[in-house]
């Protein structure tokens, strides 16, 4: 896969050492093209506009639970569910670029994931359904990894490694049990 094309807008919308993984651009009618955008970091809807306008809806990683595209003969329809009813609907993918689509978003997501992540597909005798479903997981790793070199992980500092455990049990993210369970073992490497 080369260098994705991209929207012009989207220098405006991406994130500072946000890096897009995918895109798909389809031109409706006389419209300006609309992007779905799969990045490091989040899903992006962009809606160009005429006179330089546009619309974006943006899903990070995080808040995403479920990823649907429904294969019928001649249409398809990708759906993005996630956290606070957010819903991403799409209708006018292909059936291909709905597959490559929903697959460089596993593959994402299984860069900052902790349980990997994996797509069931229900295929029928006129119609298929791939269903993405994001573990129940909470926490993820900070950065995400690349694809382009392995990463050497480094050793965190145990004193920084507590301190992070403190913020995901005052967030809520962790139990007490987890918490005291954690901290006596980073307490033993210092």
């Amino acid at each position: 896969m080369g260098e994705p094309e991209l929207p012009k807008a989207l220098g405006k919308v991406i994130d500072p050492g946000e890096r897009v993984l995918y895109s798909v651009k389809k031109k409706v009618s006389l419209e300006k093209p609309k992007w779905l955008l799969v990045t490091d970091r989040r899903i992006i809807y962009l809606d160009e506009k005429i006179l330089g306008r546009y619309d974006v809806r943006a899903l990070p990683y995080q808040k995403l639970e479920r990823v649907t595209v429904k294969l019928g003969i001649m249409s398809s329809e990708f759906i993005i569910e996630g956290e606070e009813s957010i819903t991403l609907k799409l209708g006018w993918m292909d059936k291909e670029e709905a597959r490559k689509t929903i697959n460089a978003i596993k593959e994402a997501l299984n860069a900052i994931a902790v349980e990997p992540v994996s797509i069931s597909v229900k295929k029928g005798l006129t119609s298929e359904e791939w269903v993405l479903n994001k573990p129940k997981e909470l926490v993820t790793r900070t950065a995400p990894i690349s694809h382009t070199a392995p990463v050497q992980e480094k050793k965190e500092d145990p004193m920084d490694r507590l301190k992070k455990l403190k913020e995901l049990y005052d967030m809520g993210v962790i139990s007490q049990e987890e918490y005291e369970e954690k901290r006596k073992k980073l307490l033993e490497e210092i």
